[in-house]
């Protein structure tokens, strides 16, 4: 099983809010994840990304690996 942090898409037509999930990699894009970690909105100036940062801590030090854009939040957001 590999555990990857990745967004989930949600809300409506060409107005995009993503969750920060923590999911196996095998499982669709939307579908199941484990855990709910934050919420990334990039439709307001500036993006607003909401952490949980005692969760993604422990999901980093399990081996969970984020993904190319959930890496590049974690960077602006101080992990």
């Amino acid at each position: 099983m590999v555990v990857k942090i990745r967004l989930a898409r949600y809300g409506a037509k060409k107005k995009p809010f993503y969750r920060i999930v923590v999911a196996d990699s095998q499982y669709p894009r939307d579908g199941r994840f484990l855990e709910n970690v934050g919420t990334y909105n990039p439709m307001v100036e500036p993006n607003e990304v909401n952490l949980k940062k005692e969760r993604v801590e422990y999901w980093l030090g399990q081996g969970a690996t984020p993904t190319d854009t959930v890496n590049s939040l974690l960077k602006k957001q101080g992990f």
